[in-house]
């Protein structure tokens, strides 16, 4: 009898992982078990691409074929409620239960819900699936100011596609800059100010104390007491990791699902990836490392030894006519010194501890992000080259480059 291989939820994390299991075991069975209503698709497109038509097979990680070529089942609208590591069961809402040889937990994270007064009306939303992105734009008249609580990247990329789509636009955030997990200061002030060029209206240091209206929203009120008369509020302040079922099954769970570098968690034959995993007591919740880890986790469920090295961070920005990238680490107290000046026109810092390159933010637009991103996964060390005040950005980043090629 073949093996059985069942992966809960419906993610990227879930089709990385079901692809690796295929690649070492062409005879396994392979079942994906999703909640929604659609085959995977790329959660990205729900805010870069908000108002293109999300319900075309452009948004899908992979066609229905791909499925049906690699003999991948994968079951829609179908919740898991409990799993049983003694029998190796699930069960589903419906009442089928499943035995599996291995089991792979990908279930995601849920936006984090804002908490204040009002946050339950109509035309409160937040975009974590289609049908959020869906219910948002139906709602949505000519001439509708929104409010979006959040100056992250999806909160910012939403903003952008609503002020193209022609709608009034104020973003709210609670800390001192935009994107600043990403940015440095001068980066977040330049994004700023190229908003607020677009029309965007930008309020930052600023928490929302609650949002009026009756039935629907009609505003919000600031912590300082200013009020925004609004008609929608889209919030985006972070993740929480769907871990309820695995916690309820006994698995050790922390901030997400525990797991080890093999993407194993603390029950036998179950592993955990994507957005519910927790490992090294961080929860990624990246694109690319979701993807990792479903590979890594799939690995290792078909044949043991695959170890996750945690993907160095890349984010790239293309919104109100800007190109930039972050990649790496790029917290100053956390490096030894930073190095910036400008590169082909455009502003870059790169950041340096133990005279390694760690991390770098660049607007010279995503094309130029290869080198960086190559530079700090190989702990390119600069030995050599000159780091003073004398040496531009420029010519440091050539000689990186020569270098690069060198070795290759």
């Amino acid at each position: 009898m073949p093996k059985h291989f069942v992966i809960v939820g419906g993610g990227v994390a879930a089709v990385h992982a079901a692809k690796a299991i295929r690649d070492q075991d062409g005879e396994a069975e392979i079942s994906i078990l999703g909640e929604e209503s659609h085959l995977p698709y790329n959660r990205i497109k729900l805010t870069k691409g908000l108002f293109t038509d999300l319900h075309s097979e452009k948004v899908l990680i992979k066609k229905e074929k791909w499925y049906q070529a690699n003999r991948i089942i994968v079951r829609t609208s179908t919740r898991v409620v409990s799993i049983h590591p003694d029998r190796q069961v699930v069960e589903t809402a419906d009442g089928q239960s499943l035995s599996y040889h291995k089991l792979l937990l990908c279930m995601g994270a849920k936006n984090r819900a804002l908490g204040i007064k009002g946050d339950g009306l109509g035309n409160v939303h937040t975009i974590r699936d289609m049908i959020d992105a869906d219910r948002l734009k139906e709602g949505l008249r000519q001439g509708s100011r929104v409010v979006v609580i959040g100056g992250g990247v999806q909160g910012l990329e939403t903003s952008w596609a609503l002020h193209e789509a022609g709608y009034e636009v104020t973003v709210i955030e609670a800390s001192q800059r935009l994107m600043a997990r990403q940015l440095d200061e001068r980066s977040s002030d330049h994004l700023r100010e190229v908003m607020e060029r677009n029309g965007v209206k930008v309020i930052l240091q600023a928490g929302v104390a609650l949002i009026d209206g009756v039935e629907s929203v009609t505003g919000i009120m600031l912590d300082n007491q200013t009020y925004l008369p609004c008609d929608h509020v889209v919030y985006s302040i972070g993740i929480v990791p769907n871990t309820s079922l695995a916690a309820e099954t006994g698995i050790q769970v922390g901030k997400g699902i525990t797991v080890n570098n093999k993407m194993e968690t603390s029950a036998p034959h179950i592993y955990a990836a994507g957005d519910v995993a927790e490992f090294d007591g961080r929860v990624e919740g990246l694109w690319a490392g979701a993807i990792e880890q479903g590979r890594i986790a799939g690995s290792n469920m078909a044949a043991e030894g695959t170890i996750y090295r945690r993907a160095v961070p890349v984010t790239l920005f293309n919104a109100f006519g800007i190109s930039l990238f972050s990649i790496g680490h790029v917290d100053e107290q956390q490096c030894d010194f930073r190095i910036s000046g400008e590169k082909n026109g455009a502003y870059t810092c790169l950041y340096v501890k133990n005279n390694t390159m760690v991390g770098a933010i660049s607007w010279e637009g995503a094309a130029a992000s290869l080198v960086y991103k190559t530079a700090i996964e190989q702990e390119f060390i600069f030995s050599g080259i000159n780091l003073g005040a004398d040496s531009s950005i420029e010519e440091i980043m050539n000689e990186v480059q020569v270098r690069l090629s060198y070795i290759k």
